[in-house]
């Protein structure tokens, strides 16, 4: 075999496991996206005002969040350290990324609901304004939340 063989076989499976951790966490955005619409229909239930319409997409937020957070800190970034005060640290940190995120997504989720006044518009301006959002946050994420040599904590 040429030398120039196990190279390219090191590249190609790099691009495997990148296309595999990109499928993943579609999936998982997915899985988030929809725990957080149902979530905020569950609360719309009860009217139609502005304090219900709040209220719903903080507690879709919430629950959206918490999912997240779960399968990205096992099945994307691969960090196994269990411990109350590593976790509180990270989901401490992943909260306040998501909160430069989430202001994209309510923004585009309102917008929706402000200009066109329908419930199939608003679910789109939130599937786009998550979708933007999580693009956003595996960036900031991967950089400032699991990165190994910034958060390495003794449980």
């Amino acid at each position: 075999m040429p030398s120039d063989y196990s190279g390219l076989r090191c590249r190609r499976s790099a691009e495997v496991k990148r296309q595999g951790l990109a499928l993943r966490y579609s999936a998982f955005a997915a899985i988030a996206m929809v725990v957080n619409v149902t979530m905020q229909h569950s609360v719309l239930q009860f009217g139609n005002t502005s304090a219900i319409f709040a209220l719903a997409m903080s507690v879709g937020t919430i629950a959206g969040l918490m999912i997240k957070y779960l399968l990205d800190k096992f099945w994307i970034f691969d960090d196994q350290e269990i411990g109350l005060k590593n976790d509180g640290w990270k989901f401490s940190l992943y909260t306040a990324v998501g909160g430069l995120t989430t202001i994209i997504f309510w923004s585009a989720e309102a917008a929706s609901w402000w200009v066109w006044r329908t419930e199939l518009m608003r679910d789109l301006g939130a599937v786009i304004g998550l979708t933007i959002g999580y693009l956003v946050k595996y960036q900031l994420d991967k950089r400032f939340v699991f990165a190994d040599h910034r958060l390495r904590i003794a449980s």
